[in-house]
Order: structure tokens, then C-alpha cells, then sequence
């Protein structure tokens, strides 16, 4: 049992500390205020493989391990959560299912573009009324005529969909098949029919933009299919298991960012005539953020790792995205409540990661649905 990172992992960590340091964190103020991402730095991550992190080297990736992938989202939650948000839901959400399950003209079509800096990538699965419950609540279809699928319905919350080429999107093939009757398609963003709607005014990650689809007899090539048909379901469940990681893992980096900044103001702020760092009432709460976010990067390491060699790490994962999303909560938390006054300000980065941080336990599945994913899994291996 080895805790320590190989060489090669320690190398790639500094890399992206220094990048993250000097080309991302300095604008996360900014891209906040603004609401839009900071292009020159992504165009910058080119270089350095972030914008294809699970692509083959072929189509301009560098398939790095899953232990490599939670590394990088840690630097990045911990310099900027919007440019985080956008950059895992790019390589994980995006690329990820294209790179997995495309065909080698899909392939070719779509990852050389992705890769290039001048887009990101998208995966459509929530709508209106289908969040947690895929199975039961998404109606969005398609439906075969000639050579040609027509798709109505609409997606919500999804995002990087204005910057993305194509998207991936779960729809409905056949309503009477159950969870056998989902199928994934590649939609280009320019094909007439989809509307895809401004950005939704958000409490935090506003850098990020998230959207709305609107589907009106959209037509799409017969070969648009992603995988086998009928298989959207099992597939959509594969990529949010290994995107829990991903979101465990920025979690852990919004929790650093804000430990970080806590714990410099405690050594800073004097009061009672000695810096509150040394008041029992401030380290408790000091101790407790380093107490779990060990815990929680452990945890992430542990089901990255599990992927990596190939066994079993779906309970892992949801166990590590659970902790690490709670853990960055609570961080949040008390590194406002140590800044005072002063972390209610927008001066401040503690406030700007508070509202960050409260997405977590939302996307890739609430804290609720790893709870029950946890259970469920501890059931079974009773069993």
C-alpha cells in the first residue's frame, strides 16, 4: 500500500500548479464577474494536454489515467471553479463518451476540434422534469424517418452547450423498451432545429455557462447514433460513475482554495491582541478542514486508482464525490466564518467559493442519489 504519487503524477501536479497559478487563477475574479470564461488561458491548455485529458493521442489527446484526470481537476477547482466546471464537463461529459464509443469517423469528425482551444465539449441528459430519475423522466425522443432521426423535446442545465461543436445527447428511441430504449447521439449545434437558449442567471460557477435546449423536429444523419442503439442508458450511467470522480476531485480543490485562504487570513487577522490563528475556537475549525479534506483527496485517489486497474469502483466513486462535495461545503463554510465581515465581501475569494462549492453536491447526482448508490452497493455485497 503505497500513499505517496509515482514520480511521473508529482511532475504532472507541478506542471498544472504552475499553469493553474499563472494563467487561471489571477481571472477567476473576473470570469465571476463577468460570467465568461477566460479564453486565452484555454487556448493555452492545448499545450499541456487539459482539453484531452481521456482523447488518444491520434485526435490530439493525451489519455491520461484517472488518477492523472483527478489530479488536474483538483488544480483547477482550486485556482477557479467556473474554468473547473467547464474544463471537466468538457473532457469527461464531452470528449469522454466520443473517445469511448465513436465510431472512427466520428472520431476523426469530432475529437480533433474539441482538442483544438476553439470549443468544448457537451453532454445533454437532464430536462425539465428528469433529473435524478433519467429513467422515468426523460422524454425527449427520436424517431427514424428514411435516413434521417427527427428529435423533439428539451434539455436543461447543460453545460458548455454554446461552445460546443456537438453535443451529446440521451434520447428516447423507443418508449416502450424501458431503460433498453435510450439511446446517445452526436447533434451538431448548427443543425436547424435546436435552439440553444442564453446562459441561466446562477448562484455561482457563472463563468460556466449552463444552458437550455429546445428540440423542434430537429433532423439528424442516421449514423448520428453514439454506440450501439439502445444502449444510452448503460452508457449514460458508465460516464456519470467515472464523472463522480472528476467532481469529487474539484470538490477537493474548492475545499484547498478556501483552506488556504483561511488559514492566511488567520495569521494575518489580529484580535484580543494576538492573531485569531491562535485562538482554540479558530484552529478547531482549522484542524477539522485539514482533518477532511485528507480524508476526502484519499478517498478520490482511491476510486481513480480502482478505475485505473480495472476492478469495481462505482460504490468508491460515489463514496469519494459524497465526502469531497460535503467536505468543500463545510470548508466554504468556515472559511467565511473565519474572514468575518470581510468573507461576506466580494474582495474576498472565500465568498466567490462558497457559491461555487454549493453546485457539488447537485451535479453528477445529488448527495442523496450517492447515499442510495453507496446502499445500495453494501446491500448487494451482503448478499
Amino acid at each position: 500500500m503505497n500513499f505517496e504519487l509515482s514520480e511521473e503524477h508529482r511532475m504532472w501536479q507541478r506542471a498544472l500548479r504552475d499553469f493553474c497559478e499563472g494563467e487561471v487563477k489571477p481571472y477567476a475574479a473576473e470570469v465571476d464577474e463577468t460570467g465568461k470564461l477566460h479564453w486565452d488561458a484555454i487556448r493555452k491548455m492545448v499545450d499541456i494536454g487539459l482539453l484531452g485529458l481521456n482523447v488518444p493521442e491520434a485526435y490530439g489527446g493525451i489519455d491520461m489515467d484517472a488518477l492523472g484526470i483527478a489530479i488536474a481537476m483538483e488544480e483547477l477547482g482550486r485556482a477557479c471553479g467556473s474554468t473547473a466546471l467547464s474544463i471537466a464537463a468538457h473532457n469527461g461529459l464531452g470528449c469522454a463518451p466520443i473517445a469511448r464509443w465513436g465510431t472512427p469517423e466520428q472520431k476523426a469528425a469530432y475529437l480533433p476540434r474539441l482538442t483544438s482551444g476553439d470549443f468544448l465539449g457537451a453532454l445533454a441528459l437532464t430536462e425539465p422534469s428528469a433529473g435524478s430519475d433519467l429513467a422515468g423522466g426523460v422524454q425527449t425522443s427520436a424517431v427514424l424517418e428514411g435516413d434521417s432521426w427527427i428529435i423533439d423535446g428539451s434539455k436543461a442545465w447543460i453545460t458548455n452547450a454554446g461552445l460546443a461543436p456537438v453535443i451529446t445527447v440521451l434520447l428516447r428511441t423507443d418508449k416502450e423498451a424501458g431503460t433498453s430504449g435510450f439511446s446517445m447521439m452526436l447533434v451538431e449545434t448548427s443543425a436547424d432545429g435546436l435552439t440553444i437558449h442564453p446562459p441561466e442567471k446562477k448562484m455561482g460557477l457563472k463563468g460556466s455557462p449552463t444552458q437550455m435546449l429546445s428540440f423542434d423536429e430537429a433532423r439528424v444523419p442516421q449514423n448520428a447514433i453514439l454506440g450501439e442503439q439502445g444502449r444510452g442508458f448503460q452508457q449514460t450511467m458508465q460516464i456519470l460513475d467515472s464523472g463522480r470522480i472528476g467532481i469529487g476531485a474539484l470538490s477537493v480543490g474548492l475545499a484547498q482554495a478556501a483552506f488556504e485562504e483561511a488559514v492566511r487570513y488567520a495569521r494575518q487577522r489580529r484580535a484580543f491582541g494576538k492573531a485569531i490563528a491562535e485562538h482554540q475556537a479558530i484552529q478547531w475549525m482549522i484542524a477539522d478542514a485539514a482533518l477532511e479534506i485528507d480524508a476526502a483527496r484519499l478517498l478520490v485517489y482511491r476510486a481513480a486508482w480502482l478505475k485505473d486497474q480495472g476492478k469495481p469502483f462505482v460504490k468508491q466513486a460515489a463514496m469519494a464525490k459524497l465526502m469531497a462535495t460535503e467536505v468543500a461545503e463545510r470548508v466554504a463554510r468556515n472559511a467565511i466564518q473565519i474572514h468575518g465581515s470581510y468573507g461576506y465581501s466580494r474582495e474576498f475569494p472565500v465568498e466567490r467559493i462558497y457559491r461555487d462549492q454549493r453546485l457539488m453536491t447537485i451535479g453528477e447526482g445529488t448527495s442523496e442519489i450517492q447515499r442510495l448508490v453507496i446502499a445500495r452497493r453494501v446491500l448487494q455485497e451482503f448478499d
